[in-house]
């Protein structure tokens, strides 16, 4: 059978998923587009594959998958296929044809994930599903300070969950930094690196914000990270801050 590969960029509320990858029994992003693919091929199962794997009530504005089709249709045919039978708080874009050596996670150099805290006192109900609520209040050359110890290429098993299957920690951080929405009264942190490990954003975010309110210094940052132990680190921060931005791929 003549297969035909696509690749699209996807973005998802997060709210009311229970993460990217598919599960059985609940309601993933995997799982809404590979029924909406079965209702296209006319009953023919298709697997996608994505770029990563967000957890539940992460968001995404930049994922990236790609499927091996059993037919051809043209791109912009796929996109107004799948855009009408999949949920609302999912949409597909930038339909491109691609070689059978491209894969959306293998081929993948960079990802660029955005985390956002909202520092006001009381919480925001239209911010809530998007950023978590910080209420006290934050020192940006601190956060700045600690920041700049995560770029570079660490080893950052202190940042991974002990659930994270791989024996390699390793990874490189070109970009730790913050900036602040003063409408919004949001800190927007952007971390942008070769790869991360499971839970490790929430994982740092976990640990930076003890040291943007004072309560540790910006200093521990780097010592929590060259100890390599996850319980030197702090609490794995709520999901619903984090948003994968964009995955970057080799022209």
């Amino acid at each position: 059978m003549d297969m035909t590969r696509y690749k699209f960029h996807v973005s998802y509320d997060g709210s009311c998923f229970f993460g990217f990858q598919i599960q059985p029994n609940v309601r993933t992003v995997q799982g809404e587009i590979e029924k909406a693919l079965k209702k296209i091929s006319k009953g023919y199962f298709v697997r996608i594959h994505g770029a990563g794997r967000t957890d539940t009530g992460v968001h995404a504005k930049g994922q990236v998958i790609h499927f091996d089709f059993p037919n051809y249709l043209k791109p912009d045919a796929m996109q107004r296929a799948l855009n009408t039978l999949v949920p609302n708080d999912i949409v597909l874009f930038n339909p491109e044809i691609v070689t059978t050596d491209f894969h959306s996670r293998y081929s993948a150099l960079e990802k660029t994930y955005e985390f956002r805290v909202y520092n006001q006192e009381l919480r925001s109900p239209f911010l809530w599903n998007y950023s978590i609520h910080h209420p006290y209040p934050m020192d940006l050359e601190a956060v700045e300070e600690a920041l700049s110890a995560l770029e570079g290429t660490h080893d950052f098993t202190s940042f991974s969950s002990a659930k994270a299957e791989v024996s390699n920690r390793v990874r490189t951080i070109y970009e730790a930094s913050v900036r602040i929405d003063n409408e919004t009264h949001e800190w927007v942190f952007t971390f942008r690196g070769n790869g991360f490990l499971y839970h490790m954003i929430r994982i740092i975010m976990g640990t930076l914000l003890p040291i943007a309110d004072g309560r540790k210094p910006a200093r521990e940052m780097k010592e929590i990270l060259e100890a390599k132990d996850r319980q030197r680190a702090g609490m794995t921060a709520y999901s619903n801050g984090l948003c994968l931005l964009s995955v970057s791929y080799k022209q």
